[in-house]
């Protein structure tokens, strides 16, 4: 309920309105270097330091040093003549390129790429259908054609699932104890990062990534070096083909991808090529039973509107898929971060 200050003033719509300058000061800043260029100076800089590493205008990067200050992305250092920046220990930690936690590939992907499709949100609201078409011209008949429509797009989604599964892969593969399961394997586990982390948590398992040739292909070039042996490769697509037999499938940010009627058929074959005694473990953002959140999870259902042909969903509706595929004993564990776990069992 709104108080008589929020009709006097209204601050949280006048922030809402704006909030797409925040994002762009961010998208701004990553792809210009700036916290790359502050990393690598052993002492902070000046606005005209800063432009002349950049090779930007002096003016235009004060203004942009001076909103970063705002966000408490850079600290400011005052003093008689000018005033000299340096980044916070989060900019450090998420925004600089070889920070081991870098977000730096998450947020050129939501600015090169989701921010272009969000800007028909309201055309994907009207017709039901996602935006690639009317932001790339690329047709989204074949949706995984439409998301790698180059090799260049496909290493920027994979490098945006990597940085992720970084932040997050521990939290979902241990809501659970896992290692029971001995032959795990990760259908659409894309650059191996999810894959990495469950092998981290669980020695005597061997986790075997699932998906297209091309992106295998890309995460042994790019994303997985030889000393990560209990990582495997399996070449597939897993609509089409048939689905080796494992302990273990994990769907992480797969389901939301697709209908119900996919999920399900997805989900069917899991069933039947799961050894007796096996599992699924699902990784979504899960909304609340009653719509009121997490704004997170409600925000990133609108991006599958305009990105994909799914949604995100309530524990209650994977509940309902998986028990119509045929498995039991379905368990949920909220992680308290962006994403959640399922696991059922066969």
């Amino acid at each position: 309920m709104s108080s008589l200050n929020d009709v006097e003033y209204p601050r949280r719509i006048l922030d809402y309105m704006e909030g797409f300058l925040v994002s762009k000061t961010l998208f701004a800043s990553c792809e210009l270097g700036v916290f790359d260029l502050l990393l690598a100076s052993e002492r902070p800089l000046s606005a005209a330091e800063v432009a002349r590493g950049l090779g930007t205008s002096e003016d235009g990067t004060e203004r942009l040093l001076s909103a970063c200050v705002g966000l408490q992305l850079l600290t400011s250092h005052p003093s008689d003549t000018e005033v000299l920046y340096s980044n916070t220990e989060m900019a450090e930690t998420y925004l600089t390129k070889s920070s081991p936690r870098s977000l730096y590939h998450s947020i050129q992907y939501n600015s090169k790429t989701i921010y272009l499709c969000w800007h028909y949100l309201s055309d994907a609201v009207r017709e039901g259908t996602n935006q690639y078409e009317k932001a790339f011209g690329v047709s989204s008949k074949d949706l995984f054609e439409a998301l790698y429509r180059s090799d260049e797009e496909m290493v920027k989604f994979m490098q945006l699932m990597n940085s992720i599964w970084n932040i997050c892969g521990k939290d979902v593969v241990t809501a659970f104890d896992l290692s029971p399961f001995k032959t795990i394997y990760d259908l659409g586990g894309c650059s191996g990062a999810l894959a990495k982390q469950c092998a981290a948590a669980y020695p005597d398992s061997t986790v075997t990534v699932f998906d297209l040739p091309k992106v295998v292909h890309m995460a042994k070039e790019h994303f997985v070096s030889a000393e990560h042996e209990r990582i495997l490769f399996h070449e597939g697509d897993f609509f089409k083909e048939p689905l080796p037999e494992a302990e273990l499938y994990i769907l992480a940010r797969i389901l939301h991808d697709w209908t119900d009627q996919r999920s399900l058929e997805l989900l069917t074959k899991v069933q039947q090529s799961c050894k007796p005694g096996g599992g699924v473990l699902l990784v979504e953002a899960l909304l609340h039973e009653d719509n009121s959140g997490p704004l997170t999870a409600q925000l990133y259902s609108l991006n599958m509107l305009v990105q994909t042909e799914g949604r995100e969903r309530k524990a209650s509706e994977y509940t309902a898929l998986l028990t119509a595929a045929g498995f039991s004993h379905v368990q949920v564990q909220r992680t308290g971060k962006i994403y959640d776990a399922v696991l059922a069992r066969k």
